[in-house]
């Protein structure tokens, strides 16, 4: 076991191939292949994407960017040039993954125009409503990471070319827009759970 977990992509790949078990289980014990289960699928890719996506988020406003001042100069660049660049990269794969699957689920679930439109074309419907005001909140942290935060983000951690002046503007805008992004993740996260549990 100690192989499996001493290697991440070992340890993924076990968690792959039991998911895979359990789906394979769910088929032959009565379960069918239909609307159902893609639905099923992609709610489970859309939270497994939206964890890694939101965690990574709080990482850096709850860990990494508190703890930046208290972590020595000659030890900053093994976060800047390391640590940082790596859950970049995660962070705004996972947010591309969040809302590419949520689109999916929203249309093969046939709520996607309801929801765009905040349940104004369903007279209301607060299922509709609440999972609209996700979706939108959704879209605009999605914006804010690849538009906003990673091009700041390269140019504060010199991954383009930029003056002093430059990298320190790049890294407050980031910061501020991240921070932007945290405060929205709280009532988008109780949106989409209300949606699928009060409604």
């Amino acid at each position: 076991m100690a192989s499996i977990l001493s290697s991440l992509h070992k340890t993924v790949g076990v968690g792959i191939a039991l998911t895979i078990l359990f789906i394979i289980y769910f088929i032959q014990t009565g379960g069918s292949i239909d609307t159902a289960f893609w639905s099923l699928i992609l709610r489970y890719l859309h939270i497994l994407s939206g964890i890694m996506w939101i965690g990574l988020l709080w990482y850096f406003n709850f860990v990494q960017i508190p703890n930046m001042p208290s972590i020595p100069d000659d030890q900053k660049p093994a976060i800047s040039k390391v640590i940082a660049p790596a859950a970049l990269w995660w962070f705004r794969w996972a947010a591309m993954a969040t809302i590419i699957t949520g689109i999916l689920l929203a249309h093969i679930n046939e709520y996607l125009v309801d929801a765009i439109t905040v349940g104004m074309l369903s007279d209301g419907v607060a299922k509709h409503t609440a999972i609209g005001i996700g979706m939108w909140l959704g879209a605009i942290m999605w914006f804010n990471v690849w538009f906003v935060i990673w091009p700041n983000q390269k140019r504060a951690l010199g991954i383009v070319e930029a003056d002093a002046d430059s990298k320190a503007a790049s890294a407050k805008t980031a910061m501020l827009f991240s921070r932007a992004n945290t405060l929205l993740s709280i009532p988008m996260l109780f949106a989409m759970a209300s949606a699928q549990n009060i409604w």
